[in-house]
């Protein structure tokens, strides 16, 4: 029996005999397992030929990509360039502390407040100056072309010393004279050659409302969507322009002393002063009109929303991209599984084709957000720039977005039947 049980069989290849004395073949050495990141790079790379096979599919997926990248970042630098130009006046301030009316929602519609509340705060001993602050608008006349535009006015006791614009503190004397103003010299073109005539000839006269000014000095504030220029002037010369109540004023700022602790000397000063009055430090101020135009104009939503639109146009667009192409290929992914690959191995070919195209499509369109970053801020004069914090935001927005697709693209290997194709 056992003879005949070692009998090959008719159908199967009979092995040579070993010769004696030949040197027996080492066996093969045992296959590793790949492990996860082996099955991953395994993945990507048949991902990656796909995509290859059709350049014209996949030039589609990248433009798709890129416009969606390109959309999201000019949406979020138009909506950080508000924020950041509203803040402008406010940042430029560079006060301790303000004193405001609790209903004030923003620095281009106060409510005013009794200047006395200012001399009420220097009882605190850390309070070492408390200037008024005035606040309207008003028109400026091209001396060159005659045209006028609407300006942000600001007045105060240029030597007051608690707020200080750069520039203004060599221009204190001369801005206490009758009828002289200081010009920003980063306020829009549209104004004329106002800065470049000042520096080429010295003091000058400009129209202001219905008066007419002498331009004596230059400082730096920049422009907002409020206000595409800022004027500077005494509190005096800005009441001969604006008769307004002497006793009131938009908001006070102070300055403490070196080396107060400013959260200390708020909650004494909020004991101290009239519930008709906030007390606000320089960052709570910079938030309130961020929060302003954020919450409470539709200026922010619609950014935003439009934010959201370029995500789903280029979900859509990848989406389509990634479902063509697990279509097309059915037959080979239906061979694959024959062959004994899981739908886990599959899925994973997919959802690598989606990174890919969110790296590769990622890369171009920030580039070109730049360039466009660029040219917007030299033509509007906003303050357009890219943050890390903006890139790393919208890489990642663009990469769940692919994710996402790559999942919904998933669906179609269902229909990837070993049964129904052979």
């Amino acid at each position: 029996m056992n003879e005949i049980a070692r009998r090959p069989l008719p159908w199967a290849p009979v092995a040579d005999a070993p010769v004696a004395g030949a040197p027996v073949a080492d066996a093969p050495p045992p296959r590793r397992p790949q492990g996860v990141l082996g099955g991953m790079v395994l993945a990507a790379r048949l991902a990656w030929r796909q995509l290859l096979a059709d350049r014209g599919r996949l030039a589609t997926a990248i433009a798709g990509v890129m416009f969606a990248s390109l959309l999201v970042f000019m949406q979020l630098g138009f909506r950080g360039a508000l924020f950041d130009s509203a803040t402008n006046l406010l940042g430029a301030m560079r006060a301790d502390m303000f004193l405001v009316h609790p209903m004030t929602e923003a620095s281009f519609r106060t409510e005013q407040i009794p200047r006395a509340r200012g001399w009420q705060a220097l009882a605190d001993p850390d309070v070492l100056r408390a200037v008024p602050i005035y606040l309207a608008q008003a028109t400026v006349r091209d001396p060159v072309r005659g045209g006028r535009r609407a300006a942000q006015v600001i007045g105060l006791d240029p030597a007051g010393q608690a707020l200080d614009f750069q520039g203004l503190a060599p221009r204190a004397g001369v801005l206490s004279r009758p009828d002289t103003f200081a010009w920003d010299l980063r306020s829009k073109p549209d104004f004329g050659p106002l800065a470049a005539l000042f520096t080429e000839r010295g003091a000058l006269r400009v129209q202001v409302a219905n008066r007419n000014l002498e331009l004596v000095g230059l400082v730096e504030i920049g422009p907002s969507f409020g206000a595409d220029g800022n004027v500077v002037m005494s509190e005096t010369n800005f009441r001969r322009i604006f008769p307004r109540q002497a006793s009131n004023a938009d908001l006070v700022a102070l300055r403490l002393a070196p080396g107060a602790d400013p959260v200390a000397v708020q909650a004494r000063l909020r004991a101290l002063l009239p519930h008709d009055v906030a007390v606000r430090s320089h960052a709570q101020m910079v938030a309130e009109e961020r929060r302003y135009w954020e919450k409470g104009t539709a200026i922010g939503f619609i950014f935003g929303f439009g934010s959201v639109m370029g995500l789903v146009v280029g979900m859509v667009i990848v989406y389509q991209i990634l479902f063509a192409d697990v279509a097309g290929h059915l037959s080979e992914y239906a061979t694959l599984k024959a062959m004994g690959y899981s739908n886990f191995y599959l899925a994973r070919v997919v959802m690598g084709a989606a990174v890919i195209l969110a790296i590769i499509g990622y890369i171009p369109g920030f580039g070109l957000s730049i360039l466009l970053y660029d040219y917007v801020a030299k033509a509007t004069f906003l303050p357009l720039h890219m943050p890390l914090d903006r890139a790393v935001t919208v890489f990642l927005l663009i990469f769940g977005m692919c994710l996402i697709a790559g999942l919904l693209a998933v669906r179609k290997l269902r229909d990837a039947n070993p049964a129904d194709m052979f």
